[in-house]
């Protein structure tokens, strides 16, 4: 599977998280007669359906371009088993509980300073890979990653990372727009929301959220019984309080008295 360029014998893996900056490498590596050997995503189990539908699409792409298919990693756990169930293993965390009078199991919701959810469930998974891909390829192998010119300090400082859009100096914006060009639209999503990730996420602003009441009330039911499942496992408090100053009941409450006034 290893390709042969100019450079000598590489394996070429690119990371997909699905948003418009990693879809963007993909359609112009594509595009551009790049090589490609896998094409790493992530998937959460929190994904909007567009957002899978989003996948397939590029998946039906990757495979009809190049006979190759999107790799797809998951936690063997469900997100909802992480944050209700998981047994807790640290002796200061079990402690902790236990002074607190919290149930042994369960992550809680994942909040600024715990990221469980991205750490365990995407960027933990697709590292895992692609180092095992580094060890065995060697310093032939080579990972792609996503990364928009405009926030280009992210990047890191390893010899066999490649950022194609900074390269290119292509930005957020233009990634997008770069998207939308080649007929994928993302079922709407970026016309709706700032960001395409995890439906649940309690780092979301205020409006986003908003609008996740409004256009999925699907999902936005089903947030809601995860935060009063939460709030009555964990109590008041970051692991059971899905924003500082904000449970999903309280939001449906505030988004309804603004409808409410908006009518008058």
């Amino acid at each position: 599977m290893t390709k042969t360029n100019e450079n000598g014998n590489f394996y070429h893996a690119v990371s997909l998280s699905g948003g418009k900056d990693s879809s963007c490498v993909l359609l112009l590596m594509i595009e551009k007669g790049m090589p490609i050997d896998c094409v790493l995503y992530a998937d959460t189990g929190m994904e909007f359906p567009e957002m899978e539908e989003h996948i397939a699409k590029l998946d039906s792409l990757l495979f009809r371009e190049r006979g190759i298919h999107i790799t797809t990693l998951r936690h063997p756990h469900s997100f909802e088993w992480m944050m209700f169930e998981i047994p807790q293993q640290q002796k200061r965390a079990i402690e902790r509980r236990i002074a607190k009078g919290q149930p042994l199991t369960g992550y809680g919701w994942p909040g600024m300073r715990v990221r469980w959810c991205t750490g365990q469930r995407k960027t933990h998974l697709i590292r895992k890979e692609a180092n095992r891909l580094k060890q065995e390829k060697g310093k032939n192998a080579l990972h792609y990653i996503g990364i928009a010119a405009d926030e280009a300090h992210r990047c890191k400082d390893d010899p066999q990372n490649r950022y194609p859009l900074v390269d290119w100096k292509i930005t957020e914006a233009q990634a997008l727009q770069i998207c939308y060009s080649r007929g994928f639209d993302f079922g709407g999503l970026y016309k709706i929301y700032r960001r395409a990730s995890c439906w649940c996420c309690p780092l979301q602003r205020i409006d986003e959220l908003r609008k996740l009441r409004t256009h999925h009330p699907e999902l936005w039911a089903r947030l809601r019984d995860m935060d009063n499942r939460a709030r009555t496992m964990f109590g008041p408090g970051p692991l059971g309080q899905f924003k500082k100053d904000w449970s999903v009941e309280r939001l449906e409450e505030r988004f309804a008295r603004e409808e409410k006034a908006e009518r008058k």
